[in-house]
């Protein structure tokens, strides 16, 4: 599948019926999250990689409402890491948690472990190197909290930022082609039509 494909109706339509949780553990369908606005859908990796989620938490909560548009980021591990993940973020808006990854397989989300190849430009979220995400990813997650080892999803799997709504459409599709290729977060939210920073 083309990594900018947008899915089919078909593909929206099995997703919609599909459950995603919230940090208190409460259900709903991804096709509630999507119903009513346009919504910004990024699926992340897992619960211990946040680079990328920081750097969503700046965008504005005024420039969301001028595009009467909405952020949600769905992680694929356990629900139960939520709050932690929102809190060593920063990140203030909805996240919910897909541990069947079903939606990830809808929208043709692969596994993989591969990072940026060489010669291609690293994306701007991805401020430290490789070894410094390592170390903070790992400080930040099991270090700090043990408990949550094995919780945070499959570290291979890839995620993807979408935008669809308002109902089940969408107009922006960028699935993720190795381990450090979510789109850059001004191109995402130009994309939207959301002003950024």
């Amino acid at each position: 599948m083309l990594h900018t494909a947008l899915p089919s109706a078909e593909a929206i339509s099995k997703a919609a019926a599909s459950k995603v949780y919230d940090q208190s553990g409460n259900e709903s369908s991804f096709g509630n999250l999507i119903q009513d606005q346009k919504t910004i859908i990024v699926f992340i990796r897992h619960f211990f990689c946040g680079q990328y989620v920081m750097q969503l938490a700046s965008v504005r909560k005024d420039a969301l409402e001028q595009a009467n548009a909405r952020l949600v980021v769905i992680g694929c591990g356990d629900w139960k890491l939520i709050k932690n993940y929102c809190e060593t973020t920063g990140y203030p808006y909805a996240m919910y948690a897909d541990p069947s990854r079903s939606l990830y397989t809808t929208f043709g989300l692969v596994e993989s472990l591969e990072r940026t190849p060489a010669g291609e430009q690293k994306r701007s979220y991805l401020g430290k190197s490789f070894l410094g995400n390592v170390v903070k990813s790992i400080w930040d997650g099991p270090l700090k909290n043990p408990q949550f080892i094995g919780k945070q999803g499959n570290i291979s799997q890839l995620g993807g930022d979408f935008i669809f709504g308002p109902g089940e459409t969408c107009s922006y599709a960028s699935r993720m082609k190795h381990t450090e290729d979510h789109v850059e977060v001004a191109d995402l939210m130009k994309e939207a039509g959301v002003a950024f920073p």
